[in-house]
Order: C-alpha cells, then structure tokens, then sequence
C-alpha cells in the first residue's frame, strides 16, 4: 500500500509582535480580560501589502529545505486558507510561482479552521490515488487584512503615533473586541512524498465532516455572490463584511466534535487514546482546547498549544503547532499523531499521521 509519507515541515512568522497592551490602546480591553476568555498573550500581525502567498511561500521553501526536497520535484500543490490574496486567483499557483516551483496543479481549500486537516485528507488521497508523488500543503492566512481598522487605529498598533485614538474609532473597535483579539497571521507547510505503507509510516486516514445546519454561527453575511451586488459601501459600513460568532455555540461544537471524532478515528484504525504520542488541535482558544483535553482525559505530554504566543491563526495552526512541538523534541519517527480541528461550515474531523 502506497502512504503519503511526512518528510518535513516549515513555518513564516511576521516579525511584528502585538500584546494585549497594545490592543488595549484601541479598545476597552485588557491583558487579563484576553487571557482569561481565550489564553492568547501575543499574535503576529504582517506588514501592509503582505498576503497570504507571501507567508504561504516562506513556509513553502522552509519546508522543501527541511525535507530535503528541490522545488523542481514537487508535483502538487495544495494550499488552505479563508484569507487569499485575491477573491480570485486563488493563492495556491501565487504560492508555487514566488516558492520557486515550476508549473504544477495547484489547488486551493476553503474550509476556514478546518483547511489543514481537509488538505492533510486531500493529499493522502492524491498519493494513494498515484495521482501525485510529492505534495506540498500550506496552510496559510493573514486575518490582519479583514480587521474592520481605521487610519488612526493602524498609526496607534504599529507605534506610528502615541496619540489616542478617535473615540468613534475606539468604541467601533470595542464593539468587535471579542472577534480582533483572537486572530493572528501565520502560514505553515509540510512536505509528503509517496512512499511503502508497508513501514507503517505516512498519513493513516481521516475522518472529516461538513453540515451547513449551523453555517450561521460563524460566518461573514454580507460579502458574496448571495447579495446583490457582490459587496457594498454600506455593508463595509456596517462591518457585514466582517464575521459573526455565537462564541458559546462555537465553544460547545468544539469540545465535543474535536474528541468525538478523534476517538472514532483511531478507533477506525485499531488503535486507542493510548497509542497516540501527540494530540495537535486547531488553535482556536485555549479553553477550548483545555476542555477538549480533559473529556479526551489525556496527559499534558500528549497535547502540544502555542495560541498563547500567536493567537488563531486559522489554515496556519496546525502546521504552526505541529512544526514548533517538532522542534521541542515532542514527536521523532515512529511517533503517532492526530491533528482535529473545527472550524466555519461547519467543518470538523481529524486526521492520523504516524511520522
């Protein structure tokens, strides 16, 4: 049996850090008031002008450098994100062109939280398929570009002014507060190359769902072709173009989907929580993945979080927390790992990697 077997990992990180004092400039917001509600102390916010292929090609060739691999040998493309550079063309062929890599199919996932986990699917099938031998997926968003920011809120975040803001400006900002100190930017990549299932290694399968049934608790109701026309000034004015979160909906959907399938899954596999080394959950709130945990009833050693340093970064969050629990010696060859996520849709499932 032919797997998709991991060969490497790659991340891009912006160089600007924004802590919740910074936000606390522009909102009525506090360090305590974000760490209690969602764990987050830091994310990274891009330059003006940065998309999501430029993150998304940096962690491209850190990948390809960290597998060993030559842009010339990769034969797909996969990429996830909810923030691309354009509505259209999609930022998968934007990615292989800036990464270096010649033309190949490229494709491009919109499934928000869930992207990753889709793609991670999406490239087991490829390989198993014998449609690709080396894939590249990237996961990939910049959420600073969707921020409903004024001039003056932008000036005050990047330290351009220590002047106070307007204070239309202040209360706008305020009334979205629960929404813009989630989000951070980031991108991450993993390589996989066909390989002997046989060894046991590469991708083990996937479990993955979609149910438009609960699409309105989280969602953007007023950007896309279900209006006429496709956007407005005043829905920009009115911040439709910006999403809309029922946070305990959303809270309640996550920890009960994430556990569930990931316990369907190995169990679909023949194995137990008991075989499983590393847990990566999308990182959407700490509390969240905290409560997921507890009712997976797994040790600290088995769950690996970095929301706290750079916020939810959507398609980015696994790759991100996998390649950094990588790093720290959490995972080696051989070890079993499941990466869950939830996300806009809505969309969940969980997918095994033994490495």
């Amino acid at each position: 049996m032919t797997r998709a077997i991991f060969l490497g990992s790659g991340i891009a990180l912006p160089e600007r850090v924004v802590d919740n004092a910074t936000l606390a400039r522009v909102m009525e917001t506090s360090d305590a008031w974000v760490r209690e509600r969602s764990g987050i102390e830091t994310r990274r916010f891009v330059e003006k002008g940065v998309g999501a292929s430029d993150l998304g090609a940096e962690a491209a060739r850190a990948a390809l450098v960290d597998a060993g691999v030559e842009p010339g040998e990769v034969d797909y493309l996969v990429c996830a994100t909810m923030t691309p550079d354009h509505y259209f063309p999609g930022s998968g062929t934007l990615i292989q062109q800036k990464a270096g890599i010649p033309p190949i199919p490229s494709l491009d996932l919109r499934q928000q939280c869930a992207g990753f986990a889709y793609g991670l699917q999406m490239v087991d099938a490829l390989v198993r398929a014998g449609v690709a031998r080396t894939v590249l997926l990237v996961g990939t968003d910049v959420h600073s570009a969707l921020m409903p920011f004024s001039e003056a809120t932008w000036a005050a975040i990047e330290a351009r002014s220590r002047e106070p803001i307007p204070r239309e400006d202040w209360e706008w900002n305020t009334r979205f507060r629960h929404l813009l100190v989630l989000f951070g930017d980031a991108a991450g990549a993993f390589v996989f190359r066909a390989g002997d299932g046989d060894s046991g290694r590469g991708i083990l399968g996937a479990e993955l769902y979609g149910d438009g049934e609960a699409k309105e608790i989280l969602h953007i109701p007023g950007l896309g072709s279900g209006r006429r026309p496709f956007v407005t000034a005043e829905a920009i004015a009115a911040a439709d173009t910006f999403p809309v979160m029922a946070g305990k909906q959303v809270f309640k959907l996550a920890v009960t989907k994430m556990p569930e399938v990931t316990r369907s899954l190995l169990a679909r596999c023949g194995l137990g929580l008991d075989d499983l080394d590393l847990l990566v959950m999308h990182q959407a709130n700490l509390r969240i993945n905290e409560a997921a945990q507890k009712q997976l009833g797994l040790p600290d050693e088995k769950v690996f979080n970095n929301i706290q340093k750079y916020g939810n970064t959507t398609s980015a969050t696994l790759p991100l927390a996998f390649h950094e629990a990588r790093l720290a010696g959490r995972v080696r060859e051989g070890s079993l790992v499941a990466f869950t996520a939830l996300g806009a849709g809505l969309h969940w499932g969980s997918v095994l990697l033994r490495l």
